[in-house]
């Protein structure tokens, strides 16, 4: 599977590790948004497109943050999770990834070629 598009958007917000999100095509009949072209403190890494995970309200079923206690809408308490220290340390038990890659190999060419072009779209915008 080769990427044969990538497309680059910059996001420029004061106090955020956020550069851009990148939308990124395979083999011309595939494509997966949202990725996001995050600043670490190592350097740039690539995220997959996330949602974040939400249970219903058992009183008036509107849907709440996996971390919340009590319910935002109507205020009634929520039962607790089962292991809520995990879920308060553990941001990934927090998000649950849309799409993403199973291999090394195939994660680390997609993150090599989409960090390529984010740099060339940083180039050239700077240079106008």
């Amino acid at each position: 599977m080769q990427i044969t598009e990538t497309r680059i958007s910059l996001v420029s917000r004061s106090n955020s590790r956020l550069r851009a999100y990148a939308s990124v095509t395979f083999d011309d009949v595939f494509v997966v948004r949202d990725i996001r072209i995050i600043e670490g403190k190592r350097g740039l890494f690539v995220a997959m497109p996330s949602k974040k995970m939400q249970r219903n309200c058992l009183q008036c079923g509107f849907k709440n943050a996996v971390t919340n206690k009590f319910c935002g809408s109507c205020g009634t308490k929520l039962d607790p999770l089962e292991k809520p220290e995990e879920m308060q340390d553990a941001p990934s038990q927090q998000h649950r990834d849309l799409a993403h890659p199973i291999k090394t190999e195939f994660r680390d060419y997609i993150q090599e070629k989409v960090i390529e072009e984010y740099k060339n779209k940083e180039a050239s915008e700077s240079k106008q």
